[in-house]
């Protein structure tokens, strides 16, 4: 005899809703002062020159120009605008 109930829809429906983390602006592309250009949990990118960085990890340019990814020295990514001339 069956010890669990049937697969019913009220049991069901507790997965989280995505959180639609990750790069938004990818390196090489032009951003605009304001837009976000990655979300994510923790700081896995860092933020670099002409970018701020939101309490929630949240990087985003400061300044108009182009999103470049690098990694320094000690191994940790940093992202950051390099302005375009106007």
């Amino acid at each position: 005899m069956a010890h669990k109930k049937g697969a019913g829809s009220s049991d069901n429906g507790r997965e989280s809703h995505s959180k639609r983390l990750g790069i938004k602006i990818f390196g090489g592309q032009q951003c605009a002062a304001g837009n976000i250009i990655l979300r994510q949990r923790g700081t896995r990118h860092n933020p670099g020159t002409n970018v701020g960085i939101g309490k929630d990890h949240t990087i985003y340019a400061l300044v108009d120009g182009t999103v470049i990814f690098k990694k320094k020295r000690d191994d940790r990514s940093y992202v950051s605008v390099i302005p375009s001339q106007a």
